[in-house]
């Protein structure tokens, strides 16, 4: 994974074109395989001590519910090399998304996602109406080798609650879908399961808070 990595144009129509007709996108061949295994190499060598158990809610009421949620995170920085490197891809996708589809997209923050064995996050929105800066959210996994018996799938619901899509975590595939649209779970996982998860936000700051925090 190099400073050279580029978001190709057929990404890019692929991505918006799946994003305006149905409000979510499923990128099989985001990662080369040498870009999944580098990630999946250093998330998997980071030490249990960089990892912290994943909270809900935000701000004030922000909680850890291990009932809800049992992923353990690593947020990133562009202080570590290839966690800026990864940071500097997303970083070009919002460009190129802000010039195709004018979100207006201000920043994005991203965190690793560890889930042990038996490890899920049950059914929830990644943002509310109104009451969040999250405008899109992504996963793009990094296991090899994953099969159907190992779980971990992310499921995409409808408006009734039906299933849109239930995706197996397969190395290399980005996720992307409107944060305040599509309720979603990730299904209970049956062997280690590493994955960034991120968002593309708004700038929401007022002369009453600052959001996204600094």
């Amino acid at each position: 994974m190099t400073t050279e990595t580029l978001i190709t144009e057929e990404t890019v129509a692929r991505l918006s074109g799946a994003l305006v007709e149905r409000g979510y996108a499923i990128i099989p061949d985001f990662l080369t395989e040498a870009e999944a295994r580098l990630l999946f190499t250093y998330a998997d060598s980071l030490p249990n001590g960089q990892w912290y158990l994943a909270g809900i809610g935000r701000e004030q009421r922000h909680t850890v519910n291990t009932h809800v949620r049992s992923d353990e995170i690593h947020w990133l920085t562009v202080e570590q090399p290839l966690e800026a490197l990864w940071l500097e891809k997303m970083d070009r996708l919002r460009v190129a998304l802000n010039r195709s589809l004018f979100l207006g997209l201000f920043d994005f923050e991203s965190h690793l996602a560890r889930y042990q064995p038996g490890s899920r996050y049950q059914k929830h929105l990644d943002a509310f109406k109104g009451r969040s800066n999250r405008v899109l959210s992504t996963v793009c996994y990094l296991n090899p080798e994953w099969t159907d018996r190992d779980g971990g799938e992310l499921v995409i619901y409808g408006k009734r609650g039906e299933i849109l899509e239930t995706i197996q975590p397969t190395q290399g595939t980005l996720v992307v879908f409107l944060s305040d649209t599509f309720v979603h779970e990730v299904r209970i996982a049956h062997r280690l399961r590493y994955s960034i998860t991120g968002w593309f936000r708004h700038n929401t700051t007022n002369t009453h808070r600052i959001d996204p925090p600094k």
